[in-house]
This record gives C-alpha cells, sequence and structure tokens, in this order.
C-alpha cells in the first residue's frame, strides 16, 4: 500500500480509469460477437461505432480497430448485407474568402501628466 498522498491518489485514478477500460472493452467486443452471430446493417454500424469510441478513448489502437472494421465489413458483404446509406445530406461547403487582415488598433496611450 502507498503512504505518500499523491501515491494513493495516483491508484484511486488507476482503478477509476481500469473501470472504464475494461467497460469501453467489453462494450466492443460484446458488439463485434453480436454482429458475427447475425451480420446485419444495424449490428454492423453499431460494432463499428464501438470500435471508434475505444479507439477514440484509447483502449486500443486506432489501427487495430480500423483493421476490424474492415473485417466486419468483409462479414458483412459475405452475407449478403447492404451497406447503410448515409441519411444525412453533406453539407455545402461555403467558397473560401480571405479574411482582409485585422488591422491592430494602437495601444492606448495615458493622458499627459499635469505640471
Amino acid at each position: 500500500m502507498p503512504i505518500i498522498k499523491s501515491a494513493k491518489k495516483r491508484v484511486r485514478v488507476a482503478r477509476k480509469a481500469a473501470a472504464r477500460n475494461s467497460k469501453t472493452k467489453r462494450n466492443f467486443k460484446s458488439a463485434l460477437k453480436l454482429f458475427s452471430k447475425s451480420p446485419g446493417t444495424k449490428s454492423l454500424s453499431d460494432a463499428q461505432s464501438k470500435l471508434d469510441t475505444a479507439a477514440k478513448k484509447g483502449v486500443i489502437h486506432k489501427n487495430k480497430a480500423a483493421r476490424l472494421k474492415k473485417r466486419a465489413a468483409a462479414k458483412a458483404k459475405a452475407a449478403g448485407v447492404k451497406p447503410a446509406k448515409a441519411t444525412a445530406k453533406p453539407a455545402a461547403k461555403k467558397p473560401a474568402t480571405k479574411k482582409a487582415a485585422a488591422k491592430k488598433s494602437p495601444a492606448k496611450k495615458k493622458p499627459a501628466a499635469k505640471k
């Protein structure tokens, strides 16, 4: 057991982080298992979402997440699952405009001291 106050806190923080990480890991593993049992569009998108979340939180490496997503997509394609179409319309791009350089106002001067 740590004696120093900061070391005690590190133990508490590490325990909380481990619980969070194990929950995230459990979520993506269960989503992948659910997808492998019954491949479908909904289960594929859910599994990919959970993998993205795990990669974003640093639980797994981003390349591992990409690899697992690719394998899941390949299984879905082999099973004949149609990919989900994006429902949201892509945002229209605004024309690029250059902003004029903002002129810096000179620093305010203090009034002259009275003589």
